[in-house]
């Protein structure tokens, strides 16, 4: 294995930028950025920009408030417009800006608004509402849509399928266990058992209803299980649901009661302070209607700091507010810190020094999490995305903050990185690849469950994860004759598509897995004149709009519309350029003019305009807009371009 430390020792210090003339546009946008990012520092050293999701997670904050019955009238105004002024021509609710009526973020949007007091004869609700039953009604809702409705007795249970909580008590070699789905799926589904099994009812304090909402009314109903894959083993899932439903009688309380306490203690285990479960809202919303729903007192500490974490999500300015899916500073600071150090700021600025000791502090090394189920041989060392998720720290922010700090070179990380790259190497999957969060998801039978509509019960390997962290490594010095760098080189060969691009899990989508591949691969030592890296090429350049920018819509994740494009984008033109530029495009007319497009596209001093979304959670289901992408992105893009074309030099070998 590759001696970190004697790595670390023969990394040089990144190169300062070129002087240029302070008339040069490209030099007043980067100064004019970089100082906007730099006062948009934390005092602690982090920087953490706004995540918005849609719809539905504002309207779920309104319906657990009411499912409690502690409404806040003044967030409830707050939150309620918000959603009026998100709501789309359609009448109803996308899953992202710009994008198709959803069922499901419409159904929670209406019953939101109507619990916060919209009149349902309003113009907006009447809209909502057509829009609604034109599309089938409630009833055509997706399985946390319809566990939502369950619990404010707007559905039968039996609308949802099978879920019960003697599952946690499953051995490990069982067709199912919790530890076989991801991370996120497990924190959402674990509270969601325990509301499954005891059932309890909404407070609802203004008793509203949404039976307009329904074609026939919601009892009537007599088929709401589809089969979420359309494959065989999805009819096979619905029939073995029916016949456990028929069980159900027979199951004896004395292991329910077991199976409640278990997942009470899984948890109480990760509550994760005023982190909350998993740091996601789905699952701390759960964990709070879960602790009511066992009769916890609601001074209760774990009530009141599951409470606590599901406040810091909420977002207000404008005179509205919106709740957040998640937190995600140690993602941007990292990204800052790469952004920064590419526009000039030395490994030793106070500003990388003040940002690397906040990350240095939030590196996991004592909790293994719930990645040892299948990988408990390793010690910890990675991030979270979040302040803190101790038991779930991800992989693709431990590769990016490893590089970071690598390209800093202080002293002071050397231990830290360390720990990180044997826990990365630990975690490489049997394929050669990385997920996200644990090593080998790959149990895809579950996927037909009809649980499982939403598509992303699992964590599989990535192309942009494992390009991550092999340009990690490669930055570290590990060469193509590694172990691991061979099979994650192989990996990523064998999941290029056919028109030379590779899938972006976790950003929009194929120009953000393909840059993060040529990266990589350029850190890598790969021949950039290889066939296969100029069929990426050829493939990001034909995918440039007349205006010279890139921009590629959500509706990509569906293959029928993968070339879909409404707009170019800061963020996904910047992706393009640094992809084209590991490949040695520095001097192509193709990034000369994505570099007008950043120079010429509408920013308010750091920060470019971007309404429309620029990644990913679950793909077809549930979208992101990272709003720090539009900053240090195209700084990192106009910057590099600066440095190459004024430096002379070739592209550092940095991971990305």
């Amino acid at each position: 294995m590759t001696n970190v430390t004697s790595i670390l020792d023969r990394l040089a210090r990144p190169p300062e930028a070129p002087e240029a003339s302070a008339e040069d546009p490209m030099e007043k946008v980067v100064e004019e950025t970089l100082d906007w990012l730099v006062s948009r520092q934390a005092n602690d050293g982090h920087w953490a920009f706004e995540l918005e999701a849609d719809a539905t997670i504002p309207a779920e904050y309104i319906l657990l408030n009411h499912f409690l019955d502690q409404v806040d009238g003044e967030i409830e105004t707050k939150l309620a417009t918000y959603l009026r002024s998100i709501q789309a021509d359609h009448g109803g609710w996308s899953l992202y800006h710009g994008g198709d009526f959803n069922i499901s973020a419409s159904v929670k949007a209406y019953f939101a608004l109507k619990l916060a007091g919209d009149d349902i004869d309003a113009p907006h609700m009447i809209q909502a509402r057509n829009a609604i039953l034109d599309h089938g009604g409630a009833a055509k809702c997706n399985v946390f849509t319809r566990c939502a409705l369950a619990l404010f007795g707007q559905m039968p249970w039996r609308a949802v399928p099978v879920i019960r909580v003697e599952a946690l008590l499953l051995p490990k070699w069982a067709p199912f266990h919790i530890d076989k789905v991801s991370y996120w799926s497990r924190t959402v589904m674990v509270p969601l058992m325990i509301l499954a099994a005891l059932k309890p009812m909404a407070r609802n304090p203004k008793n509203v209803d949404i039976g307009e909402l329904f074609i026939i009314p919601a009892e009537k109903v007599r088929n709401y299980l589809a089969n979420p894959t359309g494959h065989w083993l999805g009819t096979v899932m619905i029939f073995v649901d029916r016949v456990a439903r028929l069980a159900v009688p027979f199951f004896p309380k004395f292991l329910e009661d077991r199976a409640l306490d278990r997942g009470m203690a899984f948890i109480k285990e990760r509550l994760n302070g005023e982190d909350g479960l998993g740091g996601i809202f789905p699952a701390m919303a759960n964990t709070v209607m879960a602790f009511d729903a066992i009769g916890m007192a609601r001074d209760h500490p774990d009530f009141v700091i599951a409470r606590k974490a599901i406040a810091k999500l909420l977002i207000f300015k404008d005179g509205m507010g919106y709740c957040q899916p998640c937190l995600s500073p140690v993602w941007d600071t990292s990204l800052a810190i790469h952004a920064l150090m590419e526009a000039g700021l030395a490994g030793d600025d106070p500003v990388v020094e003040k940002a690397n000791e906040w990350l240095r502090g939030r590196q996991i090394l004592d909790v293994m999490g719930d990645w040892k189920a299948n990988r408990g041989h390793i010690r910890p060392g990675g991030w979270a995305f979040q302040y803190r998720n101790d038991h779930y720290p991800d992989v693709d922010d431990t590769a990016v903050v490893v590089m970071a700090m690598s390209r800093a070179r202080g002293d002071a990380d050397r231990e830290a990185i360390q720990r990180a790259t044997e826990w990365i190497l630990g975690m490489q999957c049997r394929n050669g690849g990385w997920g996200a969060f644990d090593a080998d998801n790959e149990y895809y039978f579950l996927q037909h469950i009809p649980f499982a509509d939403h598509g992303a019960l699992l964590d599989p390997p990535t192309a942009d994860v494992s390009a991550r962290c092999i340009g990690m490594l490669a930055q570290l010095g590990y060469d193509m004759d590694h172990p691991a760098v061979a099979r994650g080189y192989e990996f990523l060969r064998r999941e290029q598509e056919d028109d030379g691009s590779w899938f972006g899990r976790w950003g929009n989508n194929y120009v953000y897995g393909t840059w993060s591949v040529l990266c990589a691969l350029k850190a890598s030592g790969e021949d950039m004149r290889a066939a296969y890296i100029r069929k990426a090429v050829d493939w990001l350049k034909s995918r440039q709009r007349a205006d010279g920018g890139w921009g590629e819509d959500c509706a990509s994740y569906w293959q029928h519309r993968r070339d879909e494009v409404k707009e170019s984008t800061p963020s996904q033109t910047s992706w393009a350029i640094l992809g084209l530029m590991a490949a040695g495009e520095v001097n192509s007319k193709f990034v000369r003019r994505g570099i007008d497009y950043l120079l010429k596209a509408q920013r308010n001093g750091g920060k470019w305009h971007e309404e429309y979304f620029n990644a990913v959670g679950f793909p077809r289901i549930f979208y992101l807009r990272y709003h720090g992408y539009s900053s240090y992105f195209p700084l990192w893009a106009l910057a590099r371009y600066r440095n190459l074309t004024r430096g002379g030099g070739k592209l550092p070998k940095f991971g990305m």
